[in-house]
């Protein structure tokens, strides 16, 4: 596979020509007014933003690879030209140059840590299938892996972590889902590197969910705590079948959003109002 090229003829755009979307991590404000208080000082972006060059519908477009807080302060402050450096590669080369570009460069939470590191490995192992678990040990008995390093090592010493840390923020970030992780991106409390271990761990979707919820709302102080409230209820509900479907169901209506809630309503019409009905026979009846 041929590597990014570099369009070394092309060194700024126009600010409204550069496309961001599909990012990992969302711009922040915090990260804007830090960038907003260094071009204050020194007057310039210092680092040129990367981008991609690549063709839709016949027109050449451009999007973000790496700089998306950079583009964002310059539109801010109101620049209609940013320096860049445009590339042509592929969408896994592109992922891996935005993931290696923050893990660098920022300073990131362990819930980003965690996401940018299990979203590397996928990359990395598509463009590099040979280092995949198995792959590596299966061609080292037959004396083709020599030189080959795993994942967890090349990226160990890319960024100067141990191999250990990164297989656990790997474990981590690869058993949160999108809608998981925007959930603890508005958790009042920064979300550890602990409490998304207690996370990864918990093998119920359903529960894991709930433990996602209750950290987000703040409704507990980590994950180990939501999750032992979450098995004390278990534990100390009523085990009839009918109690466990009950229980199940307030639980599913408790997780669901407001539009879905409203889809069930709309679609169970029917059968809640003559539940509502025969409940309220009943308790004329008992009330003559």
């Amino acid at each position: 596979m041929s590597e990014p090229t570099l369009i070394q003829s092309k060194t700024s755009l126009p600010v409204d020509q550069i496309e961001v979307s599909g990012r990992l991590r969302p711009v922040s404000e915090a990260g804007i007014a830090t960038l907003r208080a260094s071009i204050a000082e020194i007057g310039q972006i210092t680092s040129p933003i990367a981008v991609r060059q690549l063709r839709r519908n016949g027109e050449t477009i451009y999007r973000i690879i790496d700089g998306a807080h950079r583009h964002a302060t310059a539109v801010e402050l109101g620049w209609t030209e940013v320096p860049v450096r445009v590339f042509e590669c592929t969408d896994d080369q592109a992922r891996i140059m935005e993931i290696d570009g923050n893990l660098a460069g920022a300073e990131l939470n362990p819930l980003d840590n965690a996401v940018f590191l299990a979203t590397r490995k996928v990359v990395y192992e598509r463009l590099h299938p040979e280092t995949k678990a198995g792959v590596a040990g299966a061609l080292a008995k037959h004396g083709s892996a020599n030189d080959m390093m795993s994942f967890a090592e090349t990226t160990a010493e890319k960024f100067g972590l141990s191999r250990r840390q990164v297989e656990r923020l790997v474990a981590a970030g690869s058993r949160l889902g999108p809608d998981e992780i925007a959930e603890l991106r508005r958790a009042p409390r920064q979300v550890t590197l602990k409490d998304l271990q207690v996370i990864a761990k918990i093998k119920k979707a359903p529960d894991r969910y709930l433990v996602v919820k209750a950290l987000a709302a703040g409704e507990a102080r980590n994950a180990s705590d939501a999750l032992k409230a979450i098995n004390g209820a278990v534990e100390a509900a009523p085990k009839s079948p009918v109690d466990e479907q009950y229980l199940a169901l307030q639980r599913a209506w408790k997780r669901a959003g407001a539009a879905a809630r409203r889809r069930f309503v709309q679609e169970c019409s029917a059968d809640l109002t003559d539940m509502l009905n025969a409940a309220a026979d009943r308790m004329g009846v008992a009330a003559e």
